[in-house]
């Protein structure tokens, strides 16, 4: 199966738990059994942590929007390289750093995970996930967060929030709409990712990538998560 993942940065930079390489492992060995079954695979990661506190002492010292997304993109880079070098062979090593985006058609499939970072200021990382999906014509998005799926409202801050088994395009930009923040502060989902991902028909399941295992079992359609499509 032709799957694009796309790795939240909270997960691999956590604001409760240090920054540490066993953060990086275990998705690492999760990424590289599916390769070994056949799957291929690319990862777009999330900047997480270590985007919001860098992007922070940039407002502080008034730098342009432009280049606060861009401190953020640069944090996803890190995760990004970071997350590669913990695949070892099993991943593509640019000698460009960041990986190019018009790289992804050419050496998808070509037996490497690919991993990326962010590389346009003013787009999310979900987006991004979005259009290389369409670029690779993946089959399926599985969205990692640190939250058990798609809710009606915030779970962190809402405890009567309903969880959603299944949702159609419509339902979900509907509930994204409702969550829009600023780029490196999504409560959910791009919302420009969300009208993409309806356009372009491709399913993605919302899970909660704590458990890294999770990612397996949406491959198998044994998660716990949303699916969208």
């Amino acid at each position: 199966m032709k799957i694009v993942i796309s790795l939240g940065g909270s997960l691999l930079a956590p604001k409760d738990a240090p920054l540490a390489a066993a953060n990086f492992k275990k998705y690492a060995d999760v990424l590289k059994r599916l390769q070994s079954q056949g799957h291929q695979i690319l990862v777009v990661c999330g900047g997480g942590k270590t985007a919001r506190d860098y992007q922070a002492i940039a407002k502080e010292l008034s730098a342009s929007r432009e280049m606060v997304d861009n401190v953020g993109t640069s944090a996803t880079i890190l995760n990004a390289m970071t997350l590669a070098s913990s695949l070892g062979e099993a991943a593509y090593q640019p000698k460009e750093v960041p990986l190019k985006y018009s790289a992804a058609k050419k050496l998808f499939g070509a037996g490497k995970i690919l991993v990326y970072g962010g590389w346009k200021p003013l787009h999310s990382t979900d987006f991004d996930s979005v259009l290389l999906a369409r670029t690779v014509g993946a089959e399926l998005i599985i969205n990692v967060t640190n939250v058990p799926g798609v809710f009606s409202a915030d779970p962190r801050v809402d405890p009567a929030a309903k969880k959603f088994d299944r949702l159609g395009h419509d339902e979900f930009i509907k509930i994204v709409r409702k969550n829009v923040q600023a780029p490196g502060q999504y409560a959910l989902f791009d919302l420009k990712g969300a009208k993409l991902l309806k356009k372009i028909k491709v399913r993605m399941i919302v899970i909660d990538g704590r458990d890294a295992e999770e990612i397996t079992r949406a491959v198998e359609e044994k998660h716990s998560g949303t699916v969208i499509e």
